[in-house]
This record gives structure tokens, C-alpha cells and sequence, in this order.
């Protein structure tokens, strides 16, 4: 270490100068500069689909596609589910306690589709569970940037001494005064007591370069009790600055750890967002799931009505002598059979009920609410725009914009590791000014700044592995990690569009059911009624009327499942563009 005594304080005043410019200049940086990075997309709360803007022609309702297919004589009826009806308890003579006690009760609720969303988002479990990621994220984030904290340390160290004489080194003088020079003499300690006071304070303030600057005043106090008494004090200010100039130097590599940390509670962000839509899409396909739930339990009760008036019938004819009496045990078995359907139905709903209550954490067994769905289905026909749907779904999908935050944390990660594989080499300057001796602290700083006793030191550190290899065997995996990564984005485009094109045809194919099944109702309820008017007038047995009345609810249950199956396959097409469907608008938030 060089040493130079400065007689003149102008240095030492701009060296202080130069402390108060890197500790603004830190303090302006930490207080400006934005750390979190923003990939191209960002992330909207409105994430809702239309799908009349995608129809390339006006959409069509289902009345119209059905005059247009003519495949029908007559206007066919349209299938309807009497839920008030359904609500109806139904009693039979040789079962007096009735077939749902329970479930179906007056006390119903009407819900929309809506309505389930909003409570589900409110009290959904597993919503709650990944909304805490963002918040740890967050403080990952607060974490690093504290890494640029600036630092007031401060120690005092009290030490006494209470030494004995001893007899020390003979030694030999070199003096100005001819009597004392080159003169051998021995030394004696005499017996005295110490007493020691060290202290420090000051202030560590890290950069954003990589360097640290620190100030600091040490103070020193003794006081020696003996033969000849003293009281001495001595301080200083004190001045040092680091700088590498290779390795960890540069405020992109060390606000890297910052920015990355600001990337990853983005894509929990988007994970959470992510997640949320999802469960969003499973909430609206049970609220549909319910919806053919109660249809399906509407169709079954009327074709043990039907099927309790065709007994009754049966036994007036028999009566009468118009029919035989088999025709009687032919009508109970139809009776029978669909009493074991609807009592499967009726379980059928209160899973499908439960399943609602499960996603709105609303499970009770004693008393879980009954839910009567209120949204009716959209029966509109979409010619939907195939390029324009794949290519919102390439900019809104959230697992494309996940892994764009994800390349952007690992370029950033390789820039940092290649900075590391550089050597170390770094800066070091150091400044103190010194008091004289004084006997009292008042006049201790008195002369700190006159510059008489000062002293300052400049040095360099070099530091360089062999081989390297370390730092070079990260740097490869973070690179093959985004090479990894840049592939499975090539997936994930390429699975997108194969969802969006899957959506796309089931929405065809739903449509085309539905079509189908309205036919198919309208045909198996004619024949019925021709078969029951043939049974009437003894062409037909009650087994082949049964047979009839089985094949038109079986006609019904297709038509209202194809129905609920095009309302989940417009969830899925609205998921797949990265979108929901807009029965209400979603805040995230």
C-alpha cells in the first residue's frame, strides 16, 4: 500500500464531494428506476368472449335451422323443461312416502350462470389457495431490491488493562541528541493501568454498479493511570470505495436478480389468472351439467307419467273387457322401469347439485340450498371465422404469455451468467483524515479536516479460476434451459391451434345434434301416439307402446344433452381463445 500525507483539506473536501454524489446518485436510482420488466402482451381484466364477433354470417336461431332443414311436415315442437313442474312432489298409491322427500322442496333458489361465477370467485377454494402466489412472489421481489439498502453499522469496544513492571528488549537509539544517540539501553514497563475505548459509525452504501462506498468516523480514547498519567483522544474521517470492473460490474448485472424475481411474480400472476379462467370454464360446465340434470329428471317424470296414465287406462279397458288382463302387468313393469330411471335422475341432480355446491365451498348436508338454473341456453347458430379465432387465441392465451415471461427471466439469467464467467478484478480506494492527539474529546475533530494527518491507498484484486469451468457449465445449462423452453413454446402454438380447431368442430357437431334430436323427438312422439291410438284399438300390445313412449325419452334426454354439450363446447372455444364467455364480465383483481 502507498501512503502520501495530503497538507491541503481541498482534497479531502472533494473527496467528500465524490461520497455525497454516490450516495445521491444510489438513493436517486433506488428511488426512479422501475424494475419490473414488461413482456410485449400485458395482462387485461376483461377477458371476455363474443362470439358474434367472430361470425363471419349473422348468427341463426335454432327455429330458423330447423325450418331450414324440412325435415319435418308439420312445425315441430320444441322441447321444454317444466323446472316448477319437476319441483312438484309426485306420490303413487303403493309408495305413500313418495320418491324425493328431500331434494326437490319449494324452497328452491333461481340462479344465473353469473350469479355461480361471482360466489365461486368469492369463495372457491382453490381461487384462494393461488391468489397467495402472487403475493409470496411479491415478496421475493421487495427481497432483492433490499439488496441496495444502505447500511448504518456503529461498535465501541471498552478494554482495561492493569499491567505489573517487567523488564523488556535492550535496544540501541538513533537520535538527533548527540547523548542519546547510538546509546544501548534496556527497557522497563512500569506497573500502570489501561484503559481503552474504540468506537465507530458510519454508513455502507451498496451500488447499483456492483461497487460499495462506505464512511465511517472512528474514535479512539486512553487513558493510562501511573507513574506518569495521561488522557489522550484521536479521531478521523474516513473514506473507501470498491469497484469490480469485470465480474459483477454493471447495474444490469445486479439488478438481474431484481428483474428476474419482478418476471417470476408476473408469471404467477399469469398463472393465477390462468388458473382462475379454468376453474371459471369448470363452474359454467356444471352450472350446464345441473341444467341437463334437471332436464333429464323433467323428462323422466314425465315418462312415469305417462306410463302411471297408460295403467290407468289399461285397467278401465280391462274393466270394460276391452283388453286383456297381461296388458295390466305389461303397464307396471313400463311403471316399474321408469321409476327406477327417475329415482336415478333425481340422484343424478344432487351430484350435480353437490358439484356446484363443491365448486362455491357451500357444502352442507343438512341443509345445501337447491339450485334451479335460471340462464337459459343460447340455441344460436355461429359460422365462426377460423383464422381470426386462431389468431386472438396465438395473442390471449395465457400459457403462450407464461413461457414469454419465462424466456425473458432466462435471457436475463444467461446475460448474468456470462458476466460471470468473466475474472475478477476490482478497484479498491481507501482515504482517511486524522485528528492530532488531544486530552479532550471536545477538541478531538478540531482538526479532522486541516488536513495535516491524512493518508489514502489505491489497489487492484485479480482473481481467475484455471479452467473455469464451473461458471461456464452453468451458463451452457441456462442456455440449453431456453432452447428447452423456446421448444416447448413451439408445443404449446401448435397445441393451441389444435384445441381451437377441436372446439371449433365439436361446435358443428353439437349443433348438428341438436338438429338431429329435435327431429328425432318430434318423429318418436308421433309414433307414440299412433301406437298408443293402434293399442286403443287393440292392434297394438302395451309392450310395444311402452316401447314407443321409451324411444321418445330417450329422443328428449339426446336433444337436451346435445343442447348442454354446444354450451360446453362454446365454453371450450371461448377457453381456448384464451377468453371466457361473456355472461359477466370477470375481475381478477
Amino acid at each position: 500500500m502507498m501512503m502520501l500525507r495530503i497538507s491541503s483539506p481541498i482534497s479531502f473536501l472533494l473527496l467528500l464531494l465524490a461520497i455525497f454524489f454516490f450516495a445521491y446518485a444510489n438513493i436517486a436510482i433506488a428511488a426512479n428506476k422501475v424494475v419490473q420488466l414488461r413482456v410485449d402482451k400485458q395482462l387485461t381484466t376483461d377477458n371476455t368472449f363474443v362470439p358474434e364477433t367472430y361470425s363471419v354470417e349473422p348468427p341463426t336461431s335454432l327455429q330458423s335451422e330447423i325450418e331450414k332443414q324440412k325435415k319435418a311436415i308439420q312445425q315441430p315442437k320444441p322441447l321444454t323443461i317444466d323446472i316448477k313442474k319437476a319441483l312438484i312432489p309426485f306420490d303413487r298409491p303403493d309408495n305413500p312416502d313418495g320418491i324425493n322427500p328431500n331434494l326437490l322442496k319449494e324452497s328452491g333458489q333461481f340462479v344465473s350462470i353469473a350469479d355461480i361465477r361471482q360466489k365461486a370467485l368469492m369463495n372457491n377454494l382453490e381461487i384462494k389457495i393461488i391468489n397467495f402466489q402472487p403475493t409470496i412472489a411479491q415478496t421475493l421481489v421487495r427481497e432483492e431490491e433490499a439488496k441496495f439498502d444502505n447500511i448504518i453499522f456503529a461498535y465501541a469496544k471498552l478494554v482495561q488493562t492493569d499491567l505489573p513492571g517487567f523488564s523488556s528488549d535492550s535496544v540501541n537509539f538513533t537520535a538527533s541528541d548527540p547523548a542519546l544517540d547510538n546509546q544501548n539501553v534496556k527497557l522497563n514497563v512500569l506497573e500502570q493501568q489501561d484503559r481503552y475505548l474504540d468506537a465507530e459509525a458510519g454508513v455502507i452504501v451498496p451500488l447499483r454498479t456492483g461497487g460499495t462506498v462506505t464512511l465511517s468516523s472512528p474514535l479512539q480514547r486512553k487513558v493510562t493511570e501511573g507513574l506518569t498519567d495521561s488522557k489522550e483522544y484521536r479521531s478521523a474521517l474516513q473514506f473507501s470505495f470498491s469497484q469490480p470492473l469485470l465480474r459483477n460490474a454493471g447495474i444490469r448485472v445486479n439488478e438481474a436478480s431484481i428483474n428476474i424475481a419482478s418476471l417470476n411474480r408476473q408469471e404467477e400472476d399469469v398463472k393465477t389468472r390462468l388458473q382462475t379462467m379454468r376453474i371459471v370454464a369448470i363452474v359454467d360446465k356444471a352450472y350446464w351439467d345441473l341444467y341437463e340434470a334437471w332436464g333429464n329428471l323433467d323428462i323422466r317424470r314425465q315418462q312415469y307419467e305417462y306410463a302411471s296414465q297408460n295403467l290407468e287406462m289399461v285397467k278401465r279397458r280391462v274393466n270394460e273387457g276391452l283388453t286383456a288382463t297381461i296388458e295390466i302387468n305389461r303397464a307396471e313393469i313400463g311403471v316399474a322401469d321408469r321409476m327406477e330411471a327417475l329415482i336415478i335422475a333425481e340422484t343424478n341432480l344432487k351430484l350435480a347439485q353437490r358439484q356446484i355446491h363443491f365448486f362455491t365451498n357451500d357444502i352442507n348436508e343438512t341443509a345445501e340450498q337447491i339450485i334451479i338454473p335460471k340462464t337459459q341456453p343460447s340455441l344460436v347458430k355461429y359460422q365462426f371465422n377460423r383464422n381470426q379465432l386462431l389468431q386472438d387465441a396465438l395473442a390471449n392465451r395465457l400459457e403462450l404469455l407464461q413461457q414469454e415471461v419465462k424466456l425473458a427471466a432466462d435471457a436475463l439469467n444467461i446475460d448474468y451468467l456470462e458476466n460471470q464467467t468473466l475474472p475478477l478484478f476490482t478497484l479498491d480506494y481507501q482515504y482517511g483524515a486524522l485528528s492530532n492527539t488531544m486530552n479532550s474529546f471536545n477538541n478531538s475533530y478540531r482538526n479532522v479536516l486541516d488536513g495535516n494527518f491524512s493518508d489514502w491507498s489505491i489497489g487492484f484484486k485479480f482473481e481467475m479460476p484455471f479452467t473455469n469451468e464451473a461458471r461456464k457449465a452453468k451458463l451452457e445449462n441456462a442456455v440449453q434451459q431456453r432452447l428447452q423452453r423456446l421448444t416447448t413454446k413451439a408445443l404449446q402454438t401448435l397445441t393451441v391451434k389444435r384445441e381451437i380447431y377441436d372446439a371449433l368442430d365439436r361446435v358443428d357437431q353439437d349443433w348438428q345434434r341438436i338438429l338431429a334430436a329435435r327431429q328425432q323427438v318430434l318423429i318418436a312422439g308421433i309414433n307414440y301416439e299412433a301406437e298408443l291410438k293402434q293399442f286403443n284399438e287393440g292392434l297394438r300390445t302395451m309392450t310395444e307402446v311402452l316401447e314407443a313412449l321409451t324411444r321418445l325419452g330417450e329422443a328428449q334426454i339426446k336433444e337436451i344433452r346435445a343442447i348442454s354439450d354446444y354450451q360446453t363446447a362454446l365454453i371450450d372455444t371461448a377457453f381456448a381463445t384464451g377468453t371466457l364467455l361473456g355472461y359477466s364480465k370477470i375481475n381478477f383483481q
